[in-house]
């Protein structure tokens, strides 16, 4: 069970869709306390908030240091917080994410209006360490289908919230 005592960290997810209506994954590098089992290795982009940082300017942020990507429109935000609990057990490491009893995000979704050979996995960012080895493009169900259990049930919810823009334009 993991540790009550401890807080959620505050995060931001980013559902990025192409014209196609179909949402970016990328392949987990396993880092800390959210392991990845192989299988499941596929998911969107996201990362912390800093504090006072406006939620889309952080969606924003996350995105490109994750990714590259830079050129997006702006589709929508989610209106409420939903969390995760990092699954249990696993070995301490001294990850800075172990003093979190999880995360709790709001996602925000953006349209890609870039170039995909502008997409780079190496981008860099402050104490940068790459999240993905490779990326592609994916229904929401199959997003649903690819993370890892312990986050299934918010990106069921993402997939409900953000419907509308997994259309073709």
């Amino acid at each position: 069970m993991t540790d009550q005592t401890k807080p959620y960290r505050f995060n931001v997810g980013v559902a990025l869709f192409n014209a196609r209506g179909e949402v970016f994954l990328g392949k987990s590098i396993p880092d800390g306390p959210e392991y990845v089992l192989p299988g499941f290795e596929w998911q969107m982009p996201q990362g912390g908030i800093d504090p006072n940082e406006d939620i889309i300017a952080a969606a924003r942020r996350e995105l490109a240091e994750e990714t590259g990507i830079t050129e997006v429109e702006f589709l929508g935000l989610t209106e409420t917080w939903w969390a995760y609990d990092f699954p249990l057990p696993y070995t301490p490491t001294g990850h800075k994410l172990e003093a979190f009893r999880g995360q709790q995000q709001r996602w925000v979704a953006f349209r890609f209006t870039g170039r995909e050979d502008a997409i780079d996995l190496t981008a860099t960012g402050a104490d940068f360490i790459p999240e993905f080895s490779e990326w592609r493009w994916a229904t929401l169900d199959d997003a649903v289908a690819g993370v890892m259990p312990f986050k299934r049930e918010i990106y069921a919810q993402v997939a409900r919230a953000f419907a509308p823009y997994a259309r073709a334009r």
